[in-house]
């Protein structure tokens, strides 16, 4: 967080996890060389949030928020940008809450809500994600809603962590406009005392199985379930998607959040391939090829994670194809093909590594990889990785991604996890924020 006091205050900034390192010369000349940025004093006691155009701060990476009070002249908050984000409103509408209590707190001069503050915003989720979506509707012109955001987003977390016959729910539900209802095709309608509430999600849990693995839908205008549908849906209505497990939440064809554990989230959960991407751009391989085995990885790990089987793929990027032990064809599957990509994430199942090489082909399957004992090995983590950290120790042009059965997936070259966490340190303590020209210049 940057933040000026009052109208004439420097600016301080607090920035305990570092996220800000490598945009000192930005910031420099955004806040210590210019002073647009403190714009005018609030006219009104209500929080004035700083639009992103008016703004004009755009760091890689990161995603920002400010606002302006009277308590808080001017306060612009960062937090990290991950390349599985679903929707960045979300995540902008959560800091306003934040820029909401800071401003609050700091107008009572209360030290004891400052302290709990945090604790607060941990359950703002569902508020944030109430209010982009309300923001969003409007923007596409649905000023005068009867829709009521806050029951249908109950109604997902309680009915994805329902579980029917042993079962976790599966289907589609949408939420219509109650005024363009008449243009949803329903299959069937139930009458208006026996529509179920939202609010009872076992008796709606128990409706879900009746749209499950088809292209039915069930329909409400965010109050009940009116009935069974099928084909499009007008205007801009909202839609859950249950897949097990977990989820997902639309505007239209607009992705707004996952769900999961009862929680909202903003990861799309689909598997972060990023430094695999990088690898690849640092091979003498054309950009074309690049995309096309970007895609066919990106496409078959994800499978394996839906499917919860855990496999392991040696990508071999050198001009002389490696010779490796295992199961071969007399010709190998061409993975561009829709069919043979659908075979190779099937025999994905059988234990041993899948080879594929820069010809977008596979040319074995039950692969074995061995290698000698490297610094950095783990039993907790299983045979796969482990056995992935030796064999790539000693072949310098393969890159190994295992896909673990609980989802996580590790990407692995010359012997080191490319993939391995850097958790946040715990924050011990608050000390005064320091000046941002003594920040800038340490």
């Amino acid at each position: 967080m940057i933040y000026a006091r009052k109208p004439d205050s420097p600016p301080r900034i607090w920035d305990p996890q570092d996220l800000l390192e490598g945009h000192e010369p930005k910031l420099r000349d955004y806040y210590l060389y210019s002073s647009k940025w403190r714009g005018r004093p609030p006219s009104h006691q209500e929080l004035e949030i700083i639009r992103q155009e008016e703004a004009g701060l755009d760091l890689a990476g990161l995603i920002n928020q400010g606002a302006r009070s009277r308590p808080m002249h001017y306060q612009m908050w960062f937090t990290e940008e991950h390349p599985d984000m679903c929707s960045l409103g979300p995540t902008r509408n959560w800091l306003e809450y934040a820029a909401e209590l800071i401003s609050q707190n700091f107008e009572t001069c209360n030290v004891m809500n400052l302290d709990t503050a945090g604790f607060m915003l941990q359950h703002c989720a569902t508020h944030a994600i109430r209010d982009f979506i309300v923001d969003e509707r409007s923007r596409l012109g649905w000023l005068d809603t009867q829709i009521r955001v806050y029951p249908f987003l109950d109604a997902i977390i309680g009915v994805s962590s329902t579980k029917e016959e042993g079962a976790w729910p599966r289907g589609r539900m949408v939420v219509v406009e109650p005024s363009q209802l008449d243009q949803v095709r329903l299959v069937c309608r139930f009458p208006l005392h026996e529509q179920p509430r939202l609010a009872d999600t076992k008796h709606v849990r128990k409706l879900l199985q009746a749209v499950e693995d088809s292209g039915r839908v069930l329909v409400s205008d965010g109050s009940t379930v009116l009935g069974i549908a099928i084909g499009p849906m007008p205007g801009a209505y909202l839609a859950a998607q249950f897949s097990g497990t977990h989820g997902f939440l639309w505007i239209k064809d607009d992705l707004v959040c996952s769900f999961a554990d009862g929680r909202f989230h903003s990861s799309n959960l689909r598997a972060n391939l990023v430094q695999l991407e990088e690898q690849l751009l640092e091979t003498d391989m054309d950009m074309e090829k690049q995309h096309s085995l970007m895609q066919i990885v990106s496409l078959m790990v994800n499978r394996v994670r839906d499917r919860k089987h855990g496999c392991t793929l040696v990508i071999d990027t050198g001009m002389d194809r490696l010779s490796m032990s295992g199961q071969h064809f007399e010709e190998p599957l061409d993975l561009q093909e829709s069919s043979q990509l659908k075979l190779a994430c099937s025999l994905a199942k059988l234990d041993g590594a899948l080879h594929l090489c820069r010809d977008l082909k596979l040319h074995g399957f039950g692969c074995l990889m061995d290698g000698r004992s490297v610094p950095g090995e783990n039993r907790a983590r299983g045979a796969r990785f482990n056995s992935a950290l030796r064999f790539t120790a000693e072949h310098e042009d393969i890159v190994v991604v295992v896909v673990s059965a609980d989802r996580p997936v590790s990407i692995i070259k010359n012997g080191v996890e490319l993939t391995a966490l850097c958790r946040f340190g715990q924050i011990r303590g608050l000390s005064r924020p320091p000046l941002l020209a003594e920040w800038v210049m340490s």
